[in-house]
């Protein structure tokens, strides 16, 4: 004889076994972990940037909304407001944290947390400035890429001169605000005196202030202008506004991003920040499959590009040196 049991009568008989199932089932699915981005920049800066980092932890197997989550906190280039952003990360219990917009989100982070794992992109050597033992073995919770935007500023120095000889006053345009503003001013006049040149600091942290620099470039009759290689002036909207004023004012200038350049600015010495960002998302990706960050070596961009303007430097009347354009890895007509 057949018996047949209804369904209430299934769940009856099996009292709170079935309807934990349920639960059971839940509590099984694995937990997607969330990172946190930690960033200098305004949140709407350079989403470019952040695609790239996407685009690296894509190459790694991980799509936000798929298997991580993500976590944005921004300061809107106020460095002054960085631990309290990590601060409130850590509160969150991320898996892991990525900063973006040099040592000064990296020091945010790594203040704030000794155990979460953190991925960053280093502006100056991490180990001068204490953020890592070494570079092939950076021991703690922190590693990164590194693109040495700041130890470049020697060069710089040195280009522009080649470009422009007579300029005899640089204007040095800094974030006041930045942990390196001290130290980027003594090296580019370190580097300028060995050439005989005068540097004119003049700073900037503002919309405002970006403008009211040019005013003090003209007065005190700068002939070359070298801008800090700084989130803030970094960003999208912020280089292309340098580059106009530079083009208003025909002050041959030298920034730290190729992106100045096509924007109409005259020079550029600098590696890729999307090649950077991007290398940030791969080694996150690493991160997250179980590597640790103390035994992950500091990358360091290896390829920087000379990117010229020539189009911008007839129209400020100088004529590029052969050797200066042997030395392009780029020139826009």
């Amino acid at each position: 004889m057949t018996v047949t049991i209804g369904r209430r009568e299934l769940l009856a008989a099996l009292g709170g076994a079935a309807a934990a199932w349920p639960l059971a089932a839940h509590a099984q699915q694995p937990s997607m972990p969330v990172i946190g981005f930690l960033s200098a920049r305004g949140s709407g800066d350079d989403p470019h940037l952040t695609a790239a980092i996407l685009q690296g932890l894509k190459e790694a197997g991980f799509v936000q909304g798929q298997n991580i989550a993500i976590e944005y906190r921004f300061a809107g280039n106020r460095y002054d407001r960085l631990p309290a952003l990590a601060a409130d990360l850590v509160r969150r219990h991320v898996a892991m944290i990525v900063t973006l917009g040099g040592n000064d989100a990296a020091a945010a982070a790594k203040a704030a947390t000794t155990t979460i794992p953190i991925v960053s992109n280093f502006g100056a050597d991490p180990v001068t400035y204490g953020l890592v033992t070494s570079l092939n073995r950076p021991g703690a919770n922190l590693t990164g890429i590194s693109r040495f935007a700041i130890d470049l500023l020697p060069k710089r120095v040195e280009l522009l001169h080649e470009l422009v000889p007579k300029a005899m006053i640089i204007g040095f345009l800094v974030n006041p605000t930045s942990s390196f503003a001290e130290s980027d001013v003594s090296q580019v006049q370190a580097a300028a005196h060995a050439l005989g040149q005068h540097v004119e600091v003049i700073r900037a942290s503002t919309e405002h202030d970006i403008e009211a620099a040019f005013a003090t470039l003209v007065e005190l009759r700068a002939n070359a202008l070298l801008v800090e290689p700084d989130p803030f002036f970094n960003s999208s909207s912020r280089i292309e506004r340098v580059a106009t004023l530079t083009l208003r004012h025909a002050v041959p200038a030298m920034h730290s991003v190729r992106e100045f350049v096509v924007a109409g600015g005259l020079m550029s010495y600098a590696p890729s920040l999307v090649d950077v960002y991007r290398r940030v998302g791969v080694y996150a990706g690493r991160v997250l499959k179980g590597e640790k960050p103390a035994d992950l070596p500091v990358q360091q961009v290896t390829k920087i590009d000379f990117v010229i303007n020539l189009k911008t430097a007839r129209s400020f009347g100088l004529t590029v040196p052969p050797t200066l354009l042997a030395l392009a890895d780029e020139v826009i007509e």
